[in-house]
């Protein structure tokens, strides 16, 4: 594991991008291409700002979507297709977008986002880390065993209050009970794991993830098992690390 502590959620941003950009760029180097998975939320706001100002040619990287709340319009705010829309897609020129379309056929929308995603290997996946220690919407206790690329799960209590604490929801019974999330199985198989985890909310589950034995409970503690795991940090999220 390389860890990386910053200052605060903008030098942390900065140096994350800086370094999904060189991975990129030494993909496309040595394959003429480059594949990305890419995770939303709050935490990772600064690191986009920087990352579309990075030197990358898009026009050789694929994009896949990590996770989306069923049944969710993507005009409604809290959509992550919105999200990754305004915040990245729309300010490069990616060789290909590959959402998770969860308004339609969820049985076929998995199995056609898949397909695209099992044809080669994907160089980073940028894997953010939940207050409850999910990684995508692998709640606690998660499915360690499935070899699906997708599947739906339900989100529980703690997962919905974080996604009301940051805006995107009213209240906890606005958020959908069910999403479609990359399996943790899939998320270790990404060649490299760059996970930014900036902010003060997020330190107890950077805490538990580091002193926890891999386990469900902590969703997490398997990205440890990575061979090339990268854990962007700032001072607030690692103020609890012993």
């Amino acid at each position: 594991m390389k860890l990386s502590i910053s200052e605060n959620s903008k030098e942390l941003g900065r140096a994350a991008a800086a370094d999904v950009a060189a991975r990129l760029r030494e993909a496309i180097a040595l394959r003429g291409e480059a594949r990305i998975v890419l995770s939303t939320g709050a935490s990772q706001f600064d690191m986009f700002e920087a990352l579309v100002e990075e030197d990358v040619d898009w026009s050789k990287v694929d994009m896949f979507h990590l996770d989306e709340y069923i049944a969710l319009p993507i005009t409604h705010k809290a959509s992550f297709r919105k999200y990754l829309q305004e915040r990245f897609v729309d300010r490069v020129s990616l060789r290909s977008v590959n959402y998770v379309d969860t308004e339609g056929d969820i049985n076929n929308a998995i199995a056609a986002i898949s397909e695209k995603l099992t044809e080669k290997p994907v160089d980073i996946g940028l894997i953010g880390i939940g207050e409850n220690g999910h990684i995508a919407f692998n709640d606690p206790p998660a499915d360690f065993g499935t070899e699906a690329c997708y599947i739906v799960v339900d989100l529980d209590d703690n997962c919905k209050r974080q996604q009301v604490r940051e805006g995107w929801f009213p209240t906890p019974d606005d958020v959908p009970k069910q999403a479609v999330s990359m399996t943790v199985h899939r998320i270790m198989m990404c060649r490299s794991v760059i996970s930014v985890v900036p902010h003060e909310v997020k330190a107890k589950a950077v805490a538990a993830t580091l002193s926890t034995p891999v386990c469900p409970e902590v969703p997490a503690t398997m990205l440890k098992m990575h061979p090339d795991w990268s854990l962007y940090l700032d001072k607030n999220s690692a103020s609890l690390i012993k």
